[in-house]
């Protein structure tokens, strides 16, 4: 990395845009580069790392939001020493669930977890690739609150500030931290 980059810069160009994609008119935001790279990937799972070494900002068991969130959230857990649940699709998880339906642009989706993966007072931290709408990330944190869990922070990669969703999760009384604004683009 060079010593006059930010990592958050630093990251942002290793960010690939495919345009078009998956409907015309849409900039999708490919994190895929930040994984392929070894020192690339690192500087993004050291980012977060850091974040959450200091006592005060330490989680007690990271959650991750199917798909890209389980990649982040198990390397991050792993680096804290801390467990990992994953809060996945409906109908993925083999023990007893509590499931949350949420809104998509077109239609709805449901993210469920089992019953037993947070314990009441779990300081958790919520995690996933980048937040657009915000509703997979709002699922999540209901969920684990359901369960009795506190979701200390949400962390993404990426935040689309013009979709809406940082700013109502923000609204909903969640911190955030994200890595890259793509704002305006």
């Amino acid at each position: 990395m060079q010593q006059n980059i930010s990592v958050n810069q630093y990251l942002r160009d290793h960010i690939r845009t495919v345009s078009d994609w998956p409907t015309p008119g849409v900039q999708f935001r490919d994190i895929t580069p930040l994984l392929q790279d070894a020192k690339v990937f690192r500087v993004l799972i050291d980012a977060f790392v850091h974040r959450y070494m200091d006592a005060h900002m330490r989680p007690d068991i990271v959650a991750g939001l199917d798909a890209r969130g389980f990649i982040l959230g198990a390397v991050v857990a792993y680096e804290l020493n801390v467990g990992f649940i994953p809060i996945r699709k409906k109908g993925k998880l083999p023990f007893t669930t509590v499931e949350e339906t949420y809104e998509l642009e077109y239609g709805s989706a449901t993210v469920e977890l089992h019953t037993d993966a947070v314990k009441p007072g779990n300081r958790v931290l919520l995690i996933d690739d980048l937040i657009a709408t915000g509703g997979t990330m709002m699922a999540g944190r209901k969920l684990l609150e359901r369960l009795g869990a506190t979701v200390m922070e949400g962390a993404a990669i990426v935040d689309l500030p013009e979709l809406g969703g940082s700013q109502k999760l923000r609204d909903s009384g969640l911190p955030l931290f994200t890595l890259v604004d793509f704002a305006g683009h």
